[in-house]
């Protein structure tokens, strides 16, 4: 595995990461701290968000293959923000304004804006085309 520079930005960090290997014992975890929502999947409200209908098939497609995805939504769940020190003390510094925060244990990968198919693409080792054909399928809620 390669080692991660901490590095605050929006850019893809070109690193590879098992996220879940139960058999070796490595358990690891993308999670996904986002600002207050009234719901995760993007189908609440007067319109669909499709960035969030996106983000929601993608992480329950990588749940399904066995990869530990997690988000927590500031209003639904403001403990999990807390028991990050990384996330908290990025949110003392810059505000909410930098939601959401993707992490995989201390290290930040991305903020600001949700992970590309191309980057859980390349954390996980799955093609980008697996990740986009599970978008094709409806969403069941």
């Amino acid at each position: 595995m390669n080692t991660m520079k901490r590095n605050i930005s929006n850019e893809i960090k070109p690193v590879k990461i098992v996220i879940s290997d139960k058999e070796g014992g490595n358990e690891m975890e993308i999670k996904i701290y986002e600002k207050a929502l009234c719901c995760e999947s993007g189908l609440c409200g007067p319109s669909i968000d499709p960035e969030l209908l996106r983000l929601t098939t993608v992480v329950r497609s990588l749940n399904k293959k066995g990869f530990g995805v997690r988000r927590y939504n500031l209003s639904m769940s403001p403990m999990e923000f807390t028991k990050n020190e990384v996330v908290t003390n990025l949110l003392k510094d810059k505000g909410v304004e930098i939601l959401p925060i993707t992490v995989n244990g201390s290290e930040i990968l991305k903020t600001g804006t949700y992970p590309t198919n191309e980057e859980f693409a390349l954390w996980t080792g799955l093609q980008k085309e697996e990740l986009e054909a599970d978008l094709s399928k409806v969403l069941t809620l």
